[in-house]
């Protein structure tokens, strides 16, 4: 560990793993998916924890129809009839625009079948040196860090020279709802960091994820004769061959930050429906799937690319070629986002990290969309860094090391210091 200050020093022991931990279980306790009542619950009880550490606190409810309606929002695929935003301050010796923010989503996404849990899955609990549950990694014990780090810096009794903000968004999981309502009321910060699961690296750069929907149309007839019909299945699963082929073009020469990863610029099925009688052929198929937008890649070109490579593949087929696959863009758009090449965020993070004795941590990019895009399309320079590994989120395995967590609170506590100086 370096040489750090008396300030410093005392920040760093001031954070409490007890505190820390319990605010984590609180939080998972609450089943805040997308669209749901308790995705307003889980943002009144952070804005009351803001409340707590002496923060100046901006909490409202998100305009749905300008969300809605304006050309600029991230889109959504979830029904919501509210949703809150909620900003907290930090005092500090001088006012103006925070010297640094945190910010972290509250919504969670659906658990899925509870059996495949080993247990309820909003009901958190501590195992093997691990907070277990829905939204653990993903990301509550990110947004817990932050306020870990705020807290150790009240509790020392610091007083920053310029302010630190927690932004607590909503709508991550389905488009960034929450980020860009954050950003349109017009909360700001010098630099950003979001505390998402980065399975001890610093993540610079992500890719984006479009949503889309296929329709494919067949010709039905009996099942006794289904040579007479055209399946709409064995069209989609020619079309889903080809989709493959198009995928494996766009992983070439993929950003060496992605490490490896197979699928940087993935393209997935997530949901399928076709038919409506098992003795039928099947005139219709709707599917529902995620595209992977390459980095610095405008979302129109992206957009481009794979409209003319679905045009190619009816244009391929007979069939397809009279009766073309509709495509539809829907719900959530995730354009990529990166970190500016050589800004001193990166090694102000990394300098922190390896400050709490855990060694500096790698430079890495993640296919999945962020909604550091967001905040970095508002001119406000963004990386991520957080405890856990995205690789156990959206899973029932579901789960983030305790000693993760106070990394990344000591880690946090440390940047502030030094991102906004002491009065």
């Amino acid at each position: 560990m370096a040489d750090l200050t008396d300030a410093e020093a005392r920040v760093l022991a001031a954070v409490d793993e007890q505190w820390s931990v319990d605010r984590l279980r609180a939080l998972v306790a609450v089943p805040s998916i997308g669209g749901t009542a308790a995705e307003c619950d889980v943002q009144h009880l952070v804005a009351g924890w803001l409340e707590e550490l002496d923060c100046d606190v901006d909490r409202w409810p998100i305009d749905l129809t300008a969300a809605a309606t304006v050309p600029d929002a991230p889109g959504q695929e979830v029904d919501r009839t509210e949703a809150w935003g909620v900003v907290g301050t930090a005092p500090a010796a001088e006012d103006g625009v925070p010297a640094l923010v945190f910010s972290g989503h509250t919504d969670v996404v659906p658990p899925g079948d509870p059996a495949r849990w080993p247990r309820d899955p909003f009901d958190p609990h501590v195992a093997g040196g691990a907070v277990h549950g829905r939204g653990s990694c993903d990301m509550k014990a990110g947004v817990v860090a932050s306020l870990a780090a705020l807290a150790a810096v009240r509790t020392a009794g610091v007083r920053l020279a310029r302010p630190v903000a927690v932004h607590a968004v909503v709508g991550e999981e389905d488009g960034g709802l929450g980020a860009w309502a954050t950003l349109q009321r017009g909360h700001r910060g010098d630099v950003c960091v979001i505390p998402e699961p980065t399975a001890g690296a610093v993540v610079t750069a992500h890719a984006g994820a479009l949503t889309f929907r296929l329709e494919v149309v067949g010709h039905a007839a009996h099942a006794a004769h289904r040579d007479r019909g055209v399946s709409a299945v064995e069209l989609f699963a020619a079309v889903h061959a080809g989709l493959r082929g198009f995928e494996a073009e766009r992983q070439v020469d993929a950003d060496p930050r992605f490490d490896g990863a197979r699928f940087p610029y993935g393209i997935n099925i997530g949901r399928l429906r076709a038919g409506d009688w098992a003795s039928s052929v099947p005139d219709r198929l709707v599917a529902d799937g995620r595209y992977g937008v390459r980095l610095g890649e405008p979302v129109a070109e992206a957009r481009a690319a794979f409209e003319e490579r679905l045009a190619a593949l009816c244009a391929a087929d007979p069939w397809l070629a009279e009766h073309p696959v509709g495509l539809t863009w829907t719900g959530g758009a995730f354009a990529s986002g990166a970190l500016p090449a050589g800004h001193p965020l990166l090694s102000a993070v990394r300098r922190a990290v390896g400050d709490t004795g855990t060694g500096e941590p790698p430079e890495r990019a993640v296919p999945a969309g962020t909604d550091l895009r967001l905040y970095a399309a508002a001119g406000i320079p963004t990386l991520l860094y957080g405890p856990g590994d995205l690789h156990l989120a959206h899973g029932p395995l579901e789960r983030v090391p305790i000693d993760q967590l106070l990394t990344a609170a000591r880690a946090f506590a440390l940047l502030t210091l030094r991102t906004c100086g002491v009065a």
